[in-house]
């Protein structure tokens, strides 16, 4: 049986990418009453590889498009301003907050949140997990990473990214370290609100479940990133259909998760970061690697012909 690149696009397309990170917006929009489980993956054929082919009209930035998310933040590639710059506000939920299963993602729906940057409004439509991080911090990966989804009345999309880490000290203030100039707090005790949430991530281990969780006090966070810094820039939705256009807020602060929660949560998520992308402007990472992969193909034909 002969496959043309036709013929395998064709099929592939047919798989649908639901629950990507926009979920519960305008380009995602939640369904009634059930859990969406993704049918993107993050390896072999349903990976950031492939994800253009899955559904070739609506992904195709995923292949093509030049400011693509995550990205690896150095100081050349954003903006710095001050956690205080920009305006945040999210609502408690002392009833607990809906907590689903999407398949690529563990997320909360947010029950109100607002963010004004850049002349914008933005409302939080709900926050998610990646495990390990996506953006890196100067080369360097981090645990987790917990994505704060906002969008405007014009739908677009704004996106508050804040880095975890594993730590098992008892409760106490974070300490403070400049890093490349930036201000950024490590975390010396676990985040509340991170331990509340993973506290119930065993009662959604199968795709498409959902739970209440306890209680949740979103101040903790929003007072953490506000009194760090924010490095903005220009990029993408980091699941298919990998939409740009997307305002980057990547916190400089640090949230904190024991070991023992870290566990119980990548038991639950497992692997699902897309690789960096390549310098926001820069011709898209997976075409690089086409025409490195043609010009070596030539090359290798040469060498035989000869």
């Amino acid at each position: 049986m002969v496959f043309t690149l036709r013929s395998l696009l064709l099929a592939a397309s047919a798989t649908r990418a639901l629950a990507s990170c926009a979920h519960g917006t305008s380009l995602r929009p939640r369904a009634e009453g059930e859990v969406e489980v993704g049918k993107f993956g993050y390896t072999g054929s349903i990976g950031p590889l492939n994800w253009a082919a899955l559904d070739v009209a609506a992904n195709s930035a995923c292949a093509t498009g030049t400011r693509q998310s995550p990205i690896d933040m150095v100081d050349s590639v954003f903006t710095l301003v001050d956690g205080n710059s920009v305006e945040l506000a999210v609502n408690d939920m002392p009833n607990g907050a809906e907590f689903e299963n999407l398949g690529t993602t563990v997320e909360v729906i947010a029950q109100g949140g607002t963010l004004q940057s850049s002349g914008k409004e933005f409302e939080l439509k709900q926050f998610h997990f990646h495990l390990p991080s996506e953006h890196l911090d100067n080369g360097t990966s981090q645990a987790m990473e917990m994505h704060m989804v906002f969008e405007s009345a014009q739908q677009e999309i704004a996106v508050i990214g804040v880095y975890i880490n594993v730590v098992d000290q008892p409760a106490g203030a974070t300490r403070r370290s400049r890093i490349m100039g930036r201000q950024a707090a490590a975390p010396t005790a676990p985040t509340t609100l991170l331990e509340t949430i993973f506290a119930s991530v065993g009662d959604i281990a199968t795709p498409g479940t959902k739970t209440t969780t306890a209680p949740l006090v979103m101040s903790e966070v929003v007072d953490l990133i506000k009194a760090n810094q924010l490095q903005t820039y220009s990029g993408s939705l980091t699941t298919p259909p990998c939409s740009e256009g997307v305002f980057w807020h990547v916190s400089t602060a640090r949230l904190g998760i024991t070991t023992s929660t870290f566990i119980k949560a990548r038991d639950v998520i497992g692997f699902n970061s897309r690789f960096p992308q390549n310098t926001p402007g820069q011709p898209n990472i997976l075409m690089v690697a086409a025409l490195g992969s043609a010009a070596a193909a030539v090359m290798a034909q040469n060498q035989v012909a000869a």
